[in-house]
């Protein structure tokens, strides 16, 4: 393998932006070069004048559909698309069909991704009410964490039995990433909607349904147990101004015992968009109030909120159209998050630097992931380079997803990604693969602290 440089690129790294070059050579980020005025020698030049280059995004929720719903998506069809994002590391979910829930299914969804997968990947071991224990099992280095449904949503994987909850917080060798909606609120708030519209509920009514107050009596148990067997736990797309009290902004990340995840549907959308986008924005937890999601903007721009991810879910238009009880919930986003994320920058809500932080930097120390995240020297060469002048419509022709639809359908971006690599070797420039790369397995238990 031939060395290539990524030449006058304007570096988003580390809270800093600076022009460089960088130099790639097998696999890795062998080089950065700040003087501009120092030749550059490779097998190959990118000219990035005028772009941005970025760590490779790592998404820590997605769920790719495979195996089993493959006719939602596939490891390859939606790590295609979170390449062409410039997401080049996943970690999916177990919901699939059959679950994620033994480790041979664990090691034929790795065999899946090692055959297929265009980005980096890992696999979460679901916990069920069963299956306690298989969690010592665990090698801490080959899986990101174990997920604990503690709401129903796709799949059926509710752990509603309190042993087994207590259990798994006191066996798990990893890190535990819940889903908090309580159960119980949910059933009693759809009941009182279902007596008063029939089978006719209203898309506006999703947040209330599984509202609120649902979602902190959940995530307000899972720190409770977490204090109690002192488990490192990770709470997934956190919804509500409330569930803010429940994390803290006091320590590092790569401290926290406890962090928190806000997705990019619940900056982007608010309650007023069901009268147009209905089941388009369908999410369990739902999108909520205005004051909501400006309490979680808010809460990721303090750091009590730690990383910023999709929860790519797709599911078929067909799927998705039907009336409110038997749409499914979810919506794929992978391939549009980092470039929604900088149109936020462009209207002046975050920084360029501070969503490098939440989408690269913050997964990689929060998941200890080895020489990821970040462009160091030495490091695995995850690259992306975007131009911040490239506006672009979001259109049926530009979708990548197999389920051929986006809630960002008609939405204009001011920046594009332009090349995305993944460990040193370009897959994804501009608008052409190469899928003969694939992505390999991340591999945990790293710190990225520097002298």
């Amino acid at each position: 393998m031939g060395t290539i440089a990524i030449q006058n690129a304007t570096i988003i790294n580390e809270g800093r932006h600076f022009l460089g070059s960088v130099i790639i050579r097998d696999g890795l980020i062998d080089q950065i070069i700040t003087d501009t005025s120092q030749p550059i020698v490779a097998d190959e030049i990118i000219e990035a004048n005028g772009k941005f280059l970025l760590p490779g995004v790592i998404d820590d929720q997605v769920h790719f559909r495979e195996p089993g719903l493959t006719h939602k998506g596939t490891i390859y069809s939606e790590s295609r698309a979170a390449v062409a994002g410039g997401v080049t590391s996943f970690m999916e979910m177990p919901n699939t069909n059959p679950q994620t829930t033994s480790f041979e299914e664990l090691d034929h969804k790795h065999h899946i991704a090692q055959e297929h997968s265009l980005a980096n990947y890992s696999f979460y071991f679901g916990a069920t009410n069963s299956n306690v224990d298989l969690l010592p099992k665990i090698k801490p280095e080959n899986v990101c964490g174990v997920k604990v449904f503690m709401g129903s949503s796709t799949g059926n994987m509710l752990v509603d039995n309190p042993n087994s909850l207590e259990q798994i917080f006191k066996a798990s060798p990893v890190l535990i990433a819940t889903h908090c909606e309580d159960e119980d609120t949910i059933k009693s708030n759809l009941a009182l909607y279902s007596k008063k519209y029939g089978d006719n509920i209203p898309f506006s009514a999703h947040p209330d349904i599984r509202s609120a107050e649902a979602c902190f009596l959940s995530s307000s148990l899972a720190v409770k147990l977490a204090k109690q067997f002192n488990a490192r736990l990770h709470i997934l797309h956190l919804s509500t101004e409330k569930e803010m009290e429940l994390l803290s902004n006091d320590l590092p990340i790569s401290k926290k015992r406890i962090t928190g995840e806000v997705c990019l549907h619940h900056l982007w959308f608010n309650d007023t968009f069901y009268d147009k986008l209905s089941w388009r924005i369908k999410w369990n937890p739902a999108v909520k109030k205005e004051s909501d999601r400006l309490a979680l903007i808010r809460a990721l721009k303090n750091d009590t909120l730690d990383i910023l991810a999709t929860d790519h879910a797709p599911h078929t238009l067909a799927e998705k159209s039907n009336p409110y009880n038997t749409s499914p919930s979810g919506g794929p986003m992978v391939q549009h998050s980092l470039v929604a994320m900088l149109e936020m920058v462009s209207k002046g809500i975050f920084t360029i630097e501070m969503v490098v932080e939440k989408m690269c930097h913050a997964p990689a120390e929060l998941f200890r992931i080895q020489k990821r995240g970040f462009i160091r020297e030495g490091y695995h060469a995850d690259l992306v380079i975007v131009d911040p002048n490239a506006r672009w419509k979001v259109t049926p022709e530009s979708i990548l997803y197999k389920c051929g639809w986006s809630p960002l359908e008609g939405e204009t971006f001011g920046s594009k990604v332009t090349h995305t690599f993944v460990n040193g070797r370009l897959v994804y420039a501009n608008g052409s693969f190469n899928e003969s790369v694939k992505g390999t397995a991340l591999v945990f238990g790293a710190t990225h602290t520097t002298d």
